[in-house]
């Protein structure tokens, strides 16, 4: 039986550089998650709040009524 040769050519790449990306442990997207939740509730009970007080400046009674019905969501425990 013949023995093979092989024969290895180095071409250096020419093209863009890839470089890796490092995962982000669990821990820290979990607390994330979190902090952006919290963030966005008190964000819209606040704005919420003060659509009500819009409407009893107003006195938009039917808005009012319909801004409290979504607003027990947010009391709600």
């Amino acid at each position: 039986m013949k023995k093979e040769k092989v024969i290895y050519r180095v071409n250096r790449y020419a093209g863009r550089v890839l470089h890796a990306k490092r995962e982000i442990p669990f821990e820290i997207k979990l607390t994330s998650r979190l902090i952006l939740d919290e963030l966005c509730f008190n964000w819209n009970k606040k704005r919420l709040e003060q659509q009500i007080n819009t409407s009893i400046d107003n006195g938009d009674q039917e808005q009012f009524n319909r801004l409290g019905e979504v607003y027990k969501q947010y009391i709600w425990e």
